[in-house]
């Protein structure tokens, strides 16, 4: 595990390798605050409406008893599998002038590319999939014979899911939530499509790296794992200690 874990690790000494003088604005005055400021704030956004939105379906195919829910685990497993590249490609196809909702869409002033809305949009489609099924594995884990026994006591269904479900499986949602935020923030090849601009963290390091090479990079890389890595990671700890406690 030892000899493992050093290999696994291994590429973090890359941190430390002399590239030359950081060049924190890589080729533009401003453009990393401005990368970090959209990543974040778009990330944010998008994260909003991917729990908002998949939150219900995870609880449907964790608890609904329809045969059909094996026809949604495949359209989202779909969505899951999709090539990032491929995605970007068919999203900027779907929403661009070509279609009719397309169409509208411009007609009512909503851009579909190159805007906050198309990053938003972007960062949901990519994430949304991985949340779903990370959020159900965690809603199904939870004993229908606790939710029952709520109910029987006279609990709405809002009320088992806000005192019994969630509470159970809290810890699960909340690494549900760190993978989606993880996949959203780091989505580089399909917001590339959709969204050269404005550019977040993934798309304006790959920017620098074109322009300023390696010391532009440095700067943007660490703050990209500063925010990317320590949610998931502090989830998978406090789960770790809570299962040793039980």
């Amino acid at each position: 595990m030892l000899l493992f874990a050093v290999a696994l690790l291994y590429p973090l000494i890359g941190l430390g390798t002399p590239v030359g003088p950081w060049i924190w604005n890589g080729g533009a005055a401003g453009s990393t605050p401005a990368a970090v400021r959209v990543s974040l704030t778009l990330t944010a956004l998008a994260l909003a409406i991917v729990i908002a939105a998949g939150t219900p379906v995870a609880w449907y195919l964790a608890r609904g008893a329809g045969a059909d829910r094996i026809v949604w685990e495949a359209a989202i497993l779909i969505s899951v599998l999709m090539p990032p590249i491929a995605l970007g490609i068919l999203l900027s196809l779907a929403f661009g002038p070509g279609t009719p909702f397309g169409a509208w869409l411009l007609r009512v002033g909503v851009l579909t590319s190159n805007s906050p809305a198309a990053f938003v949009a972007t960062q949901v489609y990519v994430s949304i999939g991985y949340y779903i099924v990370a959020a159900r594995a965690a809603l199904a884990a939870v004993p229908r014979e606790l939710e029952q026994t709520a109910a029987l006591l006279g609990l709405t269904r809002w009320a088992v899911f806000r005192r019994v479900t969630f509470p159970l499986a809290r810890l699960g949602l909340a690494a549900a939530v760190s993978i989606a935020w993880v996949r959203a923030l780091g989505e580089f090849g399909a917001v590339i499509v959709t969204a050269y601009y404005p550019s977040g963290i993934p798309v304006q390091i790959w920017v620098n790296l074109q322009s300023a090479g390696l010391p532009a990079v440095m700067p943007l890389l660490v703050i990209f794992l500063l925010t990317a890595l320590p949610l998931p990671w502090l989830i998978h700890i406090v789960a770790q200690r809570r299962h040793a406690d039980a």
